[in-house]
């Protein structure tokens, strides 16, 4: 039957290429991210000087690390960016005697903003069971996957509070209490009891009305009768800071990321106020840290025109702080793109960085090698092979000449290189690098990534088929991973579903399936603090090794329990896409057409919806798709996904390929039913 080989044991399968394995049965060598990872990093993208060494949000791509997107790193690389000491935000962030000041200078503008956010709190506190706002903001948060979710945890608050610090909370509650004192009079003498129980009860009905209004009123500020926020004192900019700042330490508590964001927005508006048309850093690092607060609460979508807009602003002429702001926003939008699955616009995002950063800090820079491999790794995404190579060899190249021999920056470089190679089907170059590879993590002292090196090289040897080196290979792998991580651990497993893979190869079923159910032993209890991704990735490799089998009721359940992990994760579009697809074929292939087709609408949706529109994937669905509406006798809709196919394919892979032929062969079969 034409159409897409979803045993996941041939490397050229492009099915099992989406499902987020580069190289089926492969273990992530580098686990995910990013988007890129994001990601991927430990922050490229929002890094304005120093782009991410270990970041990937690539299945099957070898980087250890994952996008770092927290506001606390984007908030200290535009500090990195200021370099001058008379840097406004070094004045404004940096500094406890001066943060003192600028809070009680502010309390007047902010409008009790500090006693606000109290009262905010005391809300929440308040709110009944059945209000469920805030929750569903956190589910929103941590339902973002691979490279974001939980970085926000993480931050810390920009400087510890002095006994200057105290002085001026001091100083704040006391403007406060004189503000709910009129004139700031002393209280005077007591009245007798019976008196002072009224007057209690009195001011009691009082505070409370004042309360609720306070309550009512628009966080940050005072709204008018038209309905409009009162901005007066936006002006003022040491006022952006003060917002930015109570916004980072809301967003560092985690109370209430909601709060923090109309903070931030305020910050925002302070600062592009005060800019006044003009370039403005402050403004940008406010922006990306908006930005980065709306991804960590699931809003991917608004975050775009904010990253967009702070691109906009610096100028490159003026300096390298402008032109690494510039950079890092290009990062950072490459990662929000990448977690809609927006593959494309992602990788175009990362290139256009990249240019940026070269012109800046000269092609033969480290950091721009960083980012060299950071791009290649978003091309093995994309399925863009030749391009990931050609950046990746310039990654390599660039810390040859840099780096002290076998440094781990190039063993990282030639262990993504392997895995290109390899996945091209050049196996005897993808084993060179992976040994080179190998031979600097130990000169480096690090034994402990070693195991997961010797993992590609006994895929490789397996792909020449050298079966003895491989199980040598796969056996040392086995040895350390349980020595350093547990015989309970998902490594455990992957090297098992290896091993499975190799001896199914070689013909010993009975080895092959008993090295899968230790597996799955494994897979379905996994140990705490393994990603949800990485199981899911396991049971899928699991389950195309039963599909070799023709064990297809097995496998499509595995493949179930797999899309039930991933539940729609941002990010993880095109790799639920493919295992939709991979289910669909095999539905197909035992006669249940209805759900075949079905199968294939969801992948193709997915698909359509995160601009995959010009992959060779997309055309071999649509060609399977089309096979499953002959079957339900729906000729009309077969004709237009099979010419739909033969566009893409003949485009993405030419005339003559297998796959284009079979879309011509089938065409023609669905024109003579129609009488055309």
């Amino acid at each position: 039957m034409p159409g897409i080989v979803m045993d996941g044991i041939n490397e050229e399968a492009i099915v099992n290429e989406m499902n987020g394995n580069s190289v089926p049965m492969k273990e992530n060598s580098v686990p995910n991210k990013s988007p890129r990872s994001a990601s991927s990093p430990h922050g490229l993208h929002s890094a304005g000087l120093d782009p991410p060494v270990d970041a990937v949000a690539v299945h099957g791509v070898a980087v250890d690390g994952v996008v770092d997107t927290s506001i606390e790193q984007l908030y200290e690389n535009v500090c990195d960016m200021q370099s001058s000491d008379q840097s406004p935000s070094r004045h404004s962030f940096a500094s406890d005697g001066e943060e003192s000041r600028i809070d009680s200078e502010l309390c007047h503008l902010v409008g009790g903003e500090m006693r606000e956010v109290e009262i905010m709190e005391e809300e929440e506190v308040d709110k009944p069971e059945h209000d469920t706002r805030s929750n569903s903001s956190s589910k929103k948060g941590s339902s973002s996957g691979s490279k974001k979710s939980g970085k926000l945890e993480k931050i810390k608050s920009a400087s510890t509070k002095s006994a200057s610090s105290s002085s001026s909370k001091k100083q704040l509650e006391s403007e406060a209490s004189s503000k709910l004192s009129p004139k700031g009079k002393s209280p005077p003498e007591k009245p007798p009891i019976d008196k002072r129980n009224d007057k209690n009860l009195k001011k009691g009905n009082v505070g409370n009305r004042l309360m609720k209004k306070r309550r009512d009123s628009p966080p940050g500020g005072v709204k008018l009768l038209n309905g409009t926020k009162d901005e007066s004192g936006l002006d003022n900019p040491d006022l952006g800071r003060f917002l930015l700042k109570q916004a980072r330490d809301l967003v560092s508590s985690g109370d209430n990321p909601q709060k923090a964001l109309e903070l931030a927005l305020r910050a925002s508006k302070s600062f592009e106020i005060c800019a006044n048309g003009k370039s403005s850093l402050e403004l940008v690092m406010c922006l990306h840290v908006t930005a980065a607060i709306h991804c960590s609460i699931g809003q991917y979508r608004e975050a775009i025109p904010i990253l967009e807009h702070s691109i906009e602003i610096p100028v490159p002429e003026e300096g390298q702080e402008h032109a690494l702001a510039k950079f890092a926003g290009y990062m950072q939008l490459g990662d929000t793109y990448a977690m809609l699955g927006q593959v494309e616009n992602s990788t175009n995002c990362y290139s256009t960085g990249l240019e940026v950063q070269k012109k800046v800090l000269g092609e033969t820079d480290p950091r721009v090698g960083e980012t060299c491999r950071y791009l290649a790794e978003a091309h093995v995404q994309a399925l863009q092979f030749d391009d990931a190579q050609m950046v990746c060899q310039m990654a390599l190249d660039i810390h040859r000449e840099n780096g002290s021999p076998a440094s781990l920056e190039e063993a990282a470089d030639r262990r993504l290189m392997g895995l290109i190679c390899e996945t091209k089907g050049d196996h005897e170059a993808a084993l060179e690098h992976l040994v080179l590879a190998s031979m600097a993590m130990v000169a480096n002292g690090q034994e402990s990534e070693v195991a997961s090196i010797d993992c590609g090289i006994g895929d490789a040897y397996l792909s020449l088929s050298r079966y003895d080196e491989a199980v040598f290979a796969y056996q040392k792998a086995l040895t350390a991973f349980k020595t350093t991580k547990g015989e309970n651990h998902p490594s455990v497993a992957s090297v098992f579903v290896r091993l499975a893979d190799l001896y199914n190869k070689t013909g010993k079923l009975r080895d092959s399936k008993s090295y899968c159910e230790n597996a799955l032993r494994i897979y379905e209890k996994p140990v705490p603090g393994i990603p949800p991704e990485e199981i899911a990735s396991g049971l899928s490799d699991v389950s195309a090794i039963y599909e070799s089998m023709n064990e297809l009721d097995q496998a499509i359940k595995l493949l179930g329990k797999s899309l039930k992990i991933y539940n729609d994760a941002p990010g993880q579009q095109s790799t639920i896409a493919g295992i939709e697809a991979q289910m669909g074929v095999m539905y197909y292939m035992m006669g249940n057409y209805s759900e075949s087709y079905n199968s294939f609408k969801n992948a193709i949706s997915k698909l359509r919806a995160s601009g995959e529109k010009k992959s060779a994937f997309f055309g071999i669905a649509l060609n399977q798709m089309g096979l499953s509406c002959v079957q339900r006798y729906a000729i009309n809709e077969a004709a237009e996904l099979f010419e739909e196919a033969k566009i893409i394919l003949e485009q993405e892979c030419g005339p003559y390929h297998p796959d284009t032929l079979g879309v011509y062969s089938n065409l023609a079969g669905t024109y003579d039913a129609m009488g055309r």
